[in-house]
């Protein structure tokens, strides 16, 4: 077992503790609303992360599983909607607008699923 080793400050010993380090990870837009979440609403979970050292690694598994959700949910809701490579070249101000409105819409269900729960 690791000994704890304190520091004297004025009257009282205070232990020397350090968070374990983890991997630096490019972290999304996705993973930042996430810990945003966990920091405000989620606090118990958020400490067991970021004490364990798995804060980052967890935050970078959201974002891959929420950027490949994404990309999963526009293509199917483009086949749905039959938002073509055709409609882009026929009317390309109309998909642009059918575009926006699939992304909006994957992105709520994203944001519902894997984010705010």
């Amino acid at each position: 077992m690791n000994k704890i080793t304190y520091t004297k400050q004025g009257d009282y010993l205070i232990p020397d503790l350090a968070l374990p380090t983890e991997p630096e990870l490019h972290l999304g837009r996705y993973a930042l609303m996430r810990q945003n979440y966990l920091e405000q609403h989620k606090r118990v979970i958020y400490l067991n992360l970021l004490t364990t050292g798995k804060l980052n690694e967890y935050l970078y598994q959201i974002e891959q599983t929420a950027l490949s959700r994404l990309e999963t949910l526009v293509k199917q809701l483009c086949e749905e909607l039959k938002v073509t490579e055709e409609l882009k070249e026929k009317a390309p101000i109309q998909w642009i607008g059918m575009m926006g409105n699939i992304r909006s819409q994957a992105e709520e269900v994203i944001l519902e699923e894997l984010i705010y729960n």
